[in-house]
């Protein structure tokens, strides 16, 4: 509930954590936007909300855009890139223990079908998707994905999605109206960044997928196989 409750109300927290600590503020935003990238342990913490948010407090002049923003797209960049690696360190060891809570094999077997759909593509439209927005880069690594393929899609996926909702933040944060129904603006990011998946769940449930016993023999090679289509892979 208080990640609930820290997403909807992210930029009340924000102004906390400027009285709190000032500069370093801008350290902890990279931090959260990097785990939140970066990490397949957290993929609730909030990201769009986020960039918003900060966006938002520097039209008031709370944060300085131009520092922000480099260090935001960094965050995003570099959070990719480690996940990419940490993914193809692991690579099918993450299969060994079938009822892992963080490497699930249907959220390992849903971002598969996103390459399987739209192929390198996956990295910058996952931008825009919680959860797959954590496991595609780190799918890329298990898959072993070409690594130069890999990161040109991540400085476009990094560079449209920082600079689209911070800047999105930047313009329209300082209406009145965007101050007076914050958090309705933020739930309407929300839902509009859950809409992808949705649409993929309505598909997955009246459509064709995966039994619980196919879930269960999906493999390493299976991705690998998916990148190796794609031409994605070495």
């Amino acid at each position: 509930m208080e990640i609930i409750d820290f997403t909807l109300h992210v930029n009340e927290y924000l102004v906390t954590l400027l009285d709190l600590f000032g500069l370093w503020t801008y350290v902890l935003l990279f931090i959260f936007i990097f785990a939140e990238t970066g990490l397949v342990i957290t993929p609730f913490l909030p990201g769009d909300s986020l960039l918003f948010a900060a966006g938002a407090l520097s039209s008031g002049n709370l944060i300085n855009i131009w520092i922000l923003y480099p260090v935001l797209l960094v965050a995003a960049i570099l959070g990719d890139t480690v996940n990419y690696w940490i993914g193809s360190y692991i690579g099918p060891k993450v299969f060994f223990r079938e009822n892992s809570r963080v490497f699930k094999k249907s959220h390992l077997e849903k971002t598969r079908e996103f390459f399987e759909k739209y192929g390198g593509k996956t990295i910058i439209l996952a931008r825009f998707v919680p959860i797959i927005r954590t496991f595609a880069p780190f799918v890329a690594g298990v898959g072993k994905m070409r690594y130069k393929t890999f990161l040109l899609y991540n400085l476009v996926g990094g560079f449209v999605w920082v600079s689209s909702l911070t800047f999105a933040g930047y313009f329209f944060g300082g209406l009145s109206f965007v101050k007076a129904n914050f958090e309705y603006v933020i739930i309407g990011i929300i839902i509009i960044s859950l809409m992808p998946m949705f649409v993929e769940y309505i598909k997955y449930r009246y459509g064709k997928h995966l039994t619980k016993k196919q879930l269960k023999q999906a493999t390493y090679k299976n991705i690998c196989e998916t990148l190796e289509k794609k031409h994605l892979n070495d």
